[in-house]
């Protein structure tokens, strides 16, 4: 593009976003994302929650020839969406799910039909059906967005299977430009995120991690009882509205009934309830009726609540990104916000328990191949899990792996076909099995990594954008390891009964790279130097774990460098 096109369209965007949408400034990276999309490149924007992502495809689809198709996993994201976009007057939204009456998904579609919809929103499975899928191609789109694109990678925190069919949709549909939202995505999810959706030549923009308005701290506890305590204690000191999150529902339910008897507002909410229940809970939470809600993760997505006080986490979460999404939810008004997480070492175990089900052996990924392979043609999914005898679940999964290893494809239906020969069904199946164990294998490293936040000795701030891909250093002042260290700055008289240690402490030891540099292996790819001992140094790898090294190898062979 010239240098005078480039300015021409940064004027109409200025203009289209000024008088239609009231935008006297833009928030870090959205005009970048705008021009991006309307230069016709696929577009991966990692934002926060609340930081204008939505902005991004309505101003975006007011230049552009054809309607927005907008994928969105919650009834209630969608119905959002389509309210802001009435209320902004962008355009003529619609939205096409399983609440709706016939007549309204029949007026919906004649709209888009007409070329009267700029905007139509549907849920990822909603493309199983082939009548839709055509509809959807007929009406030439000429933008394909996919709102919070995290689901569609095993690598995230929020996987849903359904998403994995987009890539195959997004081609059914002549490949319109593609544009993926999420709030979080550490950087192994943004590469899975664009390969699984075929996006080409993509421009990745993150901006906003820091939410520098939020207090970060751990509190550790030797016990349970201990630990429930402080929790109790700190909810009825602090100011709300307050979420708590729990790993079980469990947690959540005798939690919520300690915070009654002490005469918080509280509610509970997880996904054993009903719908009508859980979306009740949210209304009255959104509404001020509740000051409190403690929830598993079931609770969060499309919450958008600008003047929560505190997120504080009783159970340790199983990731980096499911944490740093769930305090997010706090002080999105601006004004000062806490994100405390309760900690006992023995907590990592619960979470370890939930990342080691679900196992999926060889021989079962190879019952699967090979029923598809018996098949003369596609065969359906649900007839497969029942010829297999496994969950939905399982199913997905084996799919998934066998689909990445060459041996089926999953057609933009839903419908399964064999894609390799009988005779080379063991090696796929083989490298299918495979690649499921490195995923168990990561899922306990985010676990790990969680750990490593928890008992963290520097700036809590630092390592959370560092781990996002967010290029910060120094300390943020405003975390407990910030203000700890302090408040121990200046020097102070020692104890009668304190020991002196002739042990050097580990940030204090020299070596070729300081703590905390992100490395780079040619073998094991990315990591973070974490530790020195002796003439060891200690590696965390994003991809394979933690690794020592011999510092003369590392030196000698030019093992490590510094990564971009």
């Amino acid at each position: 593009m010239t240098k005078t096109n480039t300015k021409n369209l940064a004027a109409r965007i200025a203009k289209i976003a000024r008088d239609q949408f009231g935008f006297r400034t833009f928030l870090p990276g959205q005009k970048e994302a705008i021009e991006s999309v309307l230069s016709g490149h696929d577009t991966l924007v990692v934002k926060p929650t609340g930081s204008g992502k939505s902005a991004i495809y309505q101003i975006a689809t007011a230049l552009l020839p054809g309607p927005a198709i907008v994928v969105s996993p919650l009834i209630a994201l969608q119905k959002d969406q389509v309210d802001s976009i009435a209320e902004a007057e962008a355009g003529e939204a619609a939205v096409v799910n399983s609440t709706l009456r016939v007549s309204e998904a029949k007026e919906a579609f004649e709209k888009l039909d007409e070329g009267r919809l700029d905007f139509l929103f549907l849920a990822p499975e909603q493309f199983h059906n082939p009548e839709m899928l055509q509809r959807v191609k007929d009406a030439k789109p000429s933008l394909f967005v996919v709102d919070e694109a995290h689901c569609i990678s095993e690598w995230g925190h929020d996987f849903r299977p359904d998403y994995l069919k987009l890539g195959g949709v997004v081609e059914e549909l002549g490949h319109p430009v593609v544009l993926a939202l999420t709030a979080t995505a550490a950087p192994r999810v943004r590469e899975e995120i664009v390969e699984r959706l075929g996006m080409k030549k993509p421009r990745v923009i993150v901006r906003g991690f820091d939410r520098p308005n939020i207090w970060l701290g751990v509190r550790y506890a030797e016990s349970e009882a201990a630990k429930r305590d402080a929790l109790l204690d700190a909810v009825e000191e602090a100011e709300k509205p307050g979420i708590v999150y729990t790993a079980t529902r469990r947690h959540a339910e005798e939690i919520a009934k300690a915070l009654e008897e002490r005469g918080v507002r509280v509610a509970w909410y997880h996904g054993g309830m009903k719908a009508a229940e859980r979306a009740q809970i949210q209304e009255e939470f959104m509404g001020g009726d509740a000051g409190v809600i403690v929830a598993t993760s079931a609770f969060g997505m499309g919450v958008d609540k600008p003047n929560v006080r505190f997120v504080f986490h009783y159970d340790i979460s199983d990731s980096i990104d499911s944490y740093y999404q769930e305090i997010g939810r706090g002080g999105r008004d601006g004004n000062p916000a806490r994100a405390l997480l309760f900690y006992r070492p023995e907590d990592l175990a619960l979470q370890n328990f939930f990342k080691g089900g679900g196992k999926l052996e060889e021989e079962k990924l190879k019952q699967v191949a090979e029923t598809v392979i018996e098949e003369d043609g596609p065969v359906d999914a649900e007839e497969l899990k029942d010829k297999v005898g496994v969950s939905d679940r399982k199913l997905t999964k084996a799919l998934n792996r066998l689909q990445e290893a060459g041996a089926v494809e999953v057609l933009p239906d839903g419908e399964v076909v064999a894609a390799t020969e009988p005779e080379k069904i063991d090696e796929a199946v083989h490298e299918a099995a495979k690649a499921q164990q490195e995923y168990k294998e990561y899922e306990h490293l985010r676990v790990e990594k969680m750990r490593m936040y928890a008992e963290l000795r520097d700036c809590r701030r630092e390592y959370l954008l560092n781990y996002f891909g967010e290029d910060v250093s120094g300390p943020c002042g405003n975390c407990d390891r910030c203000q700890a260290q302090e408040k121990t700055a200046a020097p102070e008289p020692k104890p009668r009964t304190q020991r002196v240690s002739t042990k050097r402490a580990p940030e204090q030891q020299a070596g070729p790279f300081p703590l905390k540099t992100r490395v780079v292996h040619s073998e094991w790819g990315k990591g973070v130097v974490e530790n020195y001992e002796g003439d060891k140094i200690i590696v965390l790898f994003d991809d394979v774990g933690r690794k020592t090294l011999s510092l003369a190898a590392v030196l000698e062979n030019k093992l490590l460098d510094r990564a971009a």
